[in-house]
């Protein structure tokens, strides 16, 4: 428990990283935007409804869009981004450290530990009965497609204008996103600078909510968005702590931002063979989940999932230990 609890902290450092990058493109201090969505946060969570904060998070998903018109307009060769994603690596990529390192850190940031917490709850917080099971079941087949999409838009973008022109030494997120700017043009720079803010805005709200009803449910507190603060009280301060010291790490002169970003990032792939394996546990006990126990073809792939990920790590490891 207190492993997630650091974990989703250092997330929700990145998040409002994220957040500081994306308005620093249009002259916004750090100094000024993070305190101000910081409290956009918490207000948010502490003054809503689960209902009116679940249709404001759908409309925030719907900015992801973003990325994709980014990675359109960037104009790549898309013979070569789809070969180059079905071709396996080279022989020598997986004892090179840099390589895993952001290999173990696309899938932390694309699948991260958080994102089951917090999965879990919102089917609690809704009501979802068994009958409703299947089709929740395809809303979190078609969001992680989404999501994958997203991600590979992502980095057809950067590939198509930061890595073919030798522009890899990126310290700031907005590093990469003015480095667009004059290869693909000013709508591709300004959607990744929206997507960069809303992408972030979105995680650090959902982030210390996550880990919040992880913290209450784990221990036997109330938690809950249709709770009032007295009523679910460590719900909320702990939602509220997360928030206040995430944002505050941020207002630290000269912090690495990147490095913040990409760190967690990692330790989210680090962290997931651990919460995949609770899950399968629990997913395959048939007191507990009666006829909806996992597959086979479901345990399969998670299975063949915890083993890589966990190869990934201890190859990361060696290959620290030689350089």
């Amino acid at each position: 428990m207190l492993a997630l609890v650091i974990t989703n902290f250092g997330n929700v450092v990145a998040e409002f990283a994220g957040v500081a990058s994306s308005l620093e493109l249009f002259g916004v201090s750090r100094y000024i935007i993070v305190p101000a969505a910081a409290a956009i946060v918490w207000l948010l969570v502490v003054k809503g409804t689960y209902e009116s904060i679940e249709k404001i998070f759908l409309t925030a998903s719907a900015f992801y869009i973003c990325y994709i018109v980014a990675g359109l307009l960037a104009h790549p060769d898309w013979k070569a981004a789809v070969v180059g994603t079905v071709s396996r690596p080279p022989a020598t990529a997986v004892r090179s450290y840099s390589y895993v390192f952001m290999l173990i850190g696309l899938v932390g940031t694309t699948i991260a530990p958080w994102m089951q917490f917090y999965l879990q709850a919102s089917i609690v917080e809704k009501g979802i009965t068994a009958r409703q099971y299947r089709t929740s079941r395809w809303d979190v087949i078609l969001g992680c497609l989404f999501a994958a999409l997203v991600a590979w838009f992502i980095i057809v973008a950067c590939a198509a204008t930061l890595y073919t022109t030798g522009r890899t030494d990126i310290k700031d997120a907005s590093d990469a996103a003015q480095a667009l700017r004059p290869l693909a043009g000013e709508y591709a720079y300004l959607l990744f600078a929206a997507g960069l803010f809303n992408a972030s805005l979105f995680a650090a709200s959902i982030l210390p909510i996550s880990t919040a009803y992880a913290v209450c449910e784990g221990l036997g507190f109330e938690s809950g968005l249709d709770k009032q603060f007295h009523e679910a009280p460590v719900f909320y301060w702990l939602y509220t702590l997360l928030i206040v010291l995430g944002a505050g790490v941020l207002l630290i002169p000269r912090m690495p931002l990147i490095h913040v970003m990409a760190v967690s990032q990692v330790v989210n792939g680090i962290v997931l063979p651990f919460v995949l394996v609770l899950m399968l546990l629990l997913t395959n006990d048939r007191e507990l989940m009666g006829k909806h126990v996992n597959s086979r073809a479901y345990n399969v792939v998670v299975w063949v999932t915890v083993v890589v990920m966990v190869s990934l790590t201890l190859a990361m490891v060696i290959a620290q230990l030689r350089m």
